[in-house]
């Protein structure tokens, strides 16, 4: 039986990177996923990769930074597969920007999503995991809210900081009820988002783009960045029964780049 045969799971910015790959991940591993993206028609294209394996998938256009549409999303999963099993809250923005470039609009807008967001899906995928026994959140952090110097910008830091507390907390309160709730924090990884921010801060210094990943792959232990593929193996392992005593943690895939 494949490892997550049976099991419902919706992942978050699905539509590109770190969300593109989990999703497929999730449904390689044997779940039926619902991919949801702010683009409706990238969240079809992920599904369509999905479904063309021949198994079962939902595409979502949801706005993980409103209330009401994060609500919507996960009302549409319950109806459709009866369930929710795992929620892996990876959605998120960013920009590049030194600490006194930063304006209330960017404070806002990555707090929106990255902070307010994962805690209200996180809420909300909670209250249907009560109903049936349980179940996995999987909050996608980032080794900036560790300290790492070479973050995007300081409110990206502030906002997985936040991220990482939450999943200390909500682990606590969670875990009678039987939901696991852990985190990932991943490296330098060349995602879409990764390759636009990289693109900028080599720009602003004067270099070919490919001599700013050299230095950023020199600079990390095994000398090699994260692909998405490397985030989604560590997802589909905290979703599966093998992490089913695991809680409370957040753990770096980032090449040794951050302590833990």
């Amino acid at each position: 039986m494949a490892l997550l045969q049976d099991k419902v799971v919706l992942v978050t910015g699905a539509g590109a990177g770190i969300g593109k790959a989990t999703a497929l991940a999730m449904a390689e591993a044997g779940a039926t996923v619902a991919a949801a993206d702010i683009d409706g028609a990238a969240a079809a294209r992920t599904v369509a990769e999905i479904a063309s394996n021949t198994r079962r998938a939902l595409a979502i256009e949801a706005d993980c930074g409103d209330l009401a549409s994060i609500d919507a999303m996960i009302s549409r999963v319950v109806e459709e597969f009866g369930r929710l099993d795992t929620i892996v809250n990876n959605a998120g923005v960013t920009r590049f920007a030194a600490i006194m470039d930063l304006t209330e609009a960017d404070w806002d807008r990555i707090h929106r999503v990255n902070a307010k967001g994962v805690f209200f899906c996180l809420q909300r995928a909670a209250r249907e995991m009560l109903k049936t026994g349980g179940g996995r959140i999987i909050n996608i952090a980032s080794i900036s809210g560790r300290g790492y110097a070479g973050a995007s910008n300081a409110a990206y830091s502030a906002s997985k900081g936040a991220v990482i507390a939450l999943t200390q907390k909500a682990s606590h309160e969670l875990a009678p009820h039987n939901i696991n709730v852990n985190a990932i924090c991943p490296g330098v990884t060349r995602t879409e988002l990764g390759m636009r921010n990289a693109a900028t801060k080599a720009a602003q210094r004067g270099l070919p783009v490919e001599e700013l990943y050299a230095e950023q792959e020199a600079g990390i232990p095994i000398r090699r960045a994260n692909t998405p593929d490397d985030i989604a193996g560590m997802a589909v392992f905290l979703a599966s029964p093998a992490a089913r005593n695991i809680t409370g943690q957040s753990y770096n895939v980032d090449g040794g780049l951050v302590p833990s």
